[in-house]
């Protein structure tokens, strides 16, 4: 049970509730994810098992769209409606101010991170010292919004629909807020949905109950994407008998001996042995004129 599965994750459960539901319908202990969404959020969560659990790191770090709705006017203390509402404004915002105030988000900006999240202060999760009603100060951090379309403004209902995407790090509830702060109503985002992470798409992914019914069919890991076929931006390189059993034994490999051209410092490589298995990931070391080893993700 080696590799990556695409779930769409239903609304009120963790990343860590889907996590543990997809350890026991793979049958396998090695189970994590890429890229946490909280509880109020649905949509792409990809699942990782087995070796693939490995490039966690390299797949959160890839880019995200969401649908994100939010209403105008209300103040909340986790800037979701989950919250506890800490003031109701009056609104007088038309959809043409929307628009070019939400587009003046785009490219990119500083947040400060929500102290309702994960993020750690001296050990301590943020989380933690909000439900402490302890507030900290946080500092701020920069990231890109890549795009925001506003696709839809009801302005009896004072609730906007926007589509996102943005850099890895992006707080959506954050992003609501701040635009209401700059329209001086106040916002608070009331529904999520992320609809892609990097290549993973909410078209090309299962809900829980799909998962368990092939689970009880003996099929569901069928569906499991190879590791390899979610790397495809890297450029592979193939590598001979011996020089597979010297990758696979951690050992570097000649640059004058592999077939790529024009190789690039820190340039990652996925690396194939002669029948075409898929060893890993190579990682070019210029000074030393050689791929050393990034990832072994072999699994026979």
């Amino acid at each position: 049970m080696d590799g990556i599965m695409v779930i769409n994750k239903p609304e009120n459960y963790t990343s860590f509730d889907v996590v543990a539901i997809m350890r026991k319908l793979l049958k396998t202990k090695k189970v994590g994810h890429a890229g946490t969404l909280d509880p109020m959020a649905t949509g792409v969560l990809p699942i990782l098992a087995g070796n693939a659990t490995k490039i966690q790191n390299l797949l959160q770090g890839s880019s995200k769209e969401y649908r994100a709705k939010f209403r105008l006017g209300l103040i909340t203390d986790t800037e979701d409606t989950s919250g506890k509402i800490l003031k109701k404004n009056p609104v007088n915002v038309n959809v043409e101010t929307l628009k070019k105030v939400t587009s003046a988000f785009v490219g990119e900006i500083k947040q400060v991170p929500p102290m309702y999240s994960a993020i750690k202060k001296d050990g301590v999760r943020l989380y933690s010292l909000a439900r402490q009603g302890i507030d900290v100060s946080r500092e701020k951090r920069v990231v890109t919004i890549d795009d925001i379309k506003l696709e839809n403004y009801n302005e009896e209902m004072q609730e906007a629909t926007m589509l996102v995407r943005c850099s890895k790090g992006t707080y959506i509830r954050t992003l609501c807020a701040d635009i209401g702060a700059q329209l001086g109503c106040g916002a608070a985002m009331s529904g999520l949905e992320r609809t892609r992470v990097g290549s993973f798409t909410l078209e090309k992914s299962i809900t829980l109950d799909r998962a368990k019914e092939l689970a009880s069919e003996n099929k569901l890991g069928k569906l499991l994407l190879s590791i390899d076929s979610v790397l495809s931006m890297y450029n592979a390189v193939k590598v001979t008998e011996a020089q597979t059993v010297r990758f696979l034994n951690g050992g570097g490999l000649a640059l004058d001996r592999i077939s790529i051209k024009d190789a690039q410092d820190s340039q990652k490589l996925r690396v194939y042995g002669t029948g075409g298995e898929f060893l890993g990931l190579g990682i070019v070391n210029v000074a030393k004129k050689e791929m050393s080893v990034y990832k072994l993700l072999y699994t026979k």
